[in-house]
């Protein structure tokens, strides 16, 4: 698969997600799709960011879009962190890296001295008919979410 551009389609994908379902990009054509991917569930900053997006759900939905949450980890573990955090949104299982190559949101990071490749924090924001119309790369949690959600309203 060839990496995503701005204004550009996004191939379509299909991965599993908690709520014991499979998304895909397709079957949410006429939505916003907001497409956040995270290092890791249940750590301080992942956390918090999510947090973020629910406590800005309703805001979002008004808008027309629909929030989710990507990461490496399993379906078991995206459950147990939406339960805990009560996300009204649906996480997603990317245990191949598939999306995450996609979006090229694999990076070298340094782990307490040590080099790893791990998801750098990434948003990604699609328009209702699958372009991809804004990213944000490097994110940094603070004031993230109010940002994508003014680009949700402009779009």
């Amino acid at each position: 698969m060839n990496s995503i551009e701005l204004k550009k389609k996004v191939p379509d994908f299909a991965l599993p997600a908690t709520g014991d379902k499979t998304i895909k990009l397709s079957a949410l054509t006429g939505k916003q799709v907001v497409l956040y991917f995270y290092p890791k569930d249940s750590t301080p900053g992942c956390t918090k960011e999510g947090q973020d997006f629910r406590d800005h759900f309703d805001a979002f939905t008004a808008a027309g879009a629909v929030i989710l949450g990507v990461s490496r980890d399993s379906i078991k573990a995206h459950e147990n962190f939406k339960a805990k955090q009560a996300f009204p949104f649906d996480l997603l299982s990317d245990k191949e890296e598939t999306l995450c190559r996609l979006f090229d949101v694999i990076k070298e990071k340094n782990l307490y001295g040590k080099k790893v490749m791990g998801i750098e924090r990434s948003t990604f924001l699609i328009d209702k008919q699958g372009v991809l119309r804004q990213e944000w790369r490097k994110v940094k949690v603070p004031g993230h979410v109010e940002e994508v959600l003014a680009a949700v309203k402009a779009l």
